[in-house]
């Protein structure tokens, strides 16, 4: 099996790092547009091999996509990253055409693959990805809520005191500061309501937290995050390769479901063999519902950039 990475930033190669370290594939390609950036990287990546005990081959290439022919999934996570102060909408103009012709790129050479989209404003690329090559549906998975439901896994263990393998609590809604929707009314550790040991005061702290999340780092650090977004996308490309079946929230399309139509945003997945198998329906209450509706309608006002500039 062979599995492709494009982009080799930090997200890139710790997303290929991830997915090696677990073995999910004879060989890993990882490409790149800047020249030698991905044979480095690579190189890097294969000298842990005599340490940590692995036999994937890793394959850098420099925007040669013939040497991706026979993917079975491909992680897109090219384009700019956020700067402090940038909001995920403000790259959709660099990196709408960035994804586009990587998309049609990889399904030239492999016309079978799985496209899990990384890239911001990422509900907005799935959605791209999906009309701009026409492909099944099932076969275009954005990330962004299994990150987000990881980082409001860690809010919360972080207040409770627990261990986050413990916590069962996702995000809904888009990948985007403002329209993310933490359900914190639904988490639970170890089948207890989370709310039976929160305040108001110490849940609407955990929510506003996990809603900044990608925010605060940019701002820490001076650019996106890398090592919880490469470990949820190398997460969905195992339940994918191995057939795992888990349930993640994931960027789909809807036709229907949750009221909406033409849209892909954050909503709970089963992700398996064939991409997204199955889309859970939630019991939402009248302030979920409300909040799902205006995230939906932000991620719309993004996607019709892309039809009012002509993109798609």
């Amino acid at each position: 099996m062979k599995i492709t990475v494009v982009g080799a930033g930090a997200v890139g190669a710790t997303t290929a790092d991830n997915i090696i370290r677990r073995e999910l594939a004879e060989e890993v390609v990882l490409l790149d547009i800047k020249e030698g950036f991905a044979e480095g990287k690579a190189q890097d990546i294969s000298q842990t091999a005599a340490l940590l005990g692995f036999d994937t081959r890793v394959t850098g290439v420099t925007n040669d996509y013939s040497k991706t022919a026979g993917s079975t999934v491909a992680v897109i996570t090219s384009g700019i990253p956020r700067k402090p102060g940038m909001t995920r909408e403000e790259l959709i103009g660099t990196n709408a055409n960035i994804v586009k012709t990587v998309a049609e790129n990889l399904l030239k050479y492999s016309p079978d693959i799985i496209l899990v989209i990384v890239s911001n404003p990422m509900d907005t690329m799935t959605y791209l990805a999906l009309k701009s090559t026409g492909i099944p549906k099932n076969r275009i998975i954005g990330m962004g809520g299994t990150l987000d439901s990881a980082r409001f896994r860690y809010q919360l263990s972080q207040k409770l005191s627990a261990s986050p393998a413990d916590l069962n609590a996702i995000v809904i809604g888009g990948h985007g500061d403002t329209t993310m929707i933490p359900l914190i009314k639904h988490a639970t550790w170890n089948s207890l309501p989370v709310t039976d040991f929160l305040s108001q005061e110490e849940q609407d702290t955990i929510v506003n937290a996990t809603m900044v999340g990608g925010a605060t780092l940019t701002k820490l650090i001076g650019t996106s995050a890398w090592y919880a977004p490469g470990a949820a996308s190398a997460a969905v490309v195992e339940s994918i390769v191995r057939d795992q079946k888990k349930l993640f929230t994931a960027s789909v399309y809807l036709e229907g479901e949750y009221g909406q139509q033409d849209i892909n945003i954050g909503v709970p997945a089963i992700i398996g063999k064939n991409g997204v198998e199955k889309i859970l329906p939630l019991t939402l209450d009248s302030e979920e519902k409300a909040a799902f509706e205006k995230s939906a309608e932000a991620v719309r006002t993004m996607n019709n950039i892309l039809k009012d500039t002509g993109i798609i």
